[in-house]
């Protein structure tokens, strides 16, 4: 499943789910590093994953799996 920042840009693909946090796929990275995303950020999920915050901000914040 697709994710998506508030903005509307695509920032990764679920890998899978780990706790209370989003595991992003390595593929669609910038870096071709895993990231972590926060379950929290998560404002809705329809169709793909929406995110509350904008992609610059995600990037900034996102832990490296």
């Amino acid at each position: 499943m697709d994710v998506y920042a508030s903005c509307g840009t695509k920032v990764g693909r679920v890998d899978h789910v780990e706790g209370d946090s989003i595991k992003l796929t390595r593929s669609d990275s910038p870096d071709g590093q895993h990231h972590r995303i926060p379950l929290s950020w998560v404002a809705k999920v329809h169709g793909h994953v929406h995110l509350d915050r904008d992609h610059v901000q995600v990037q900034d914040e996102w832990q490296p799996a």
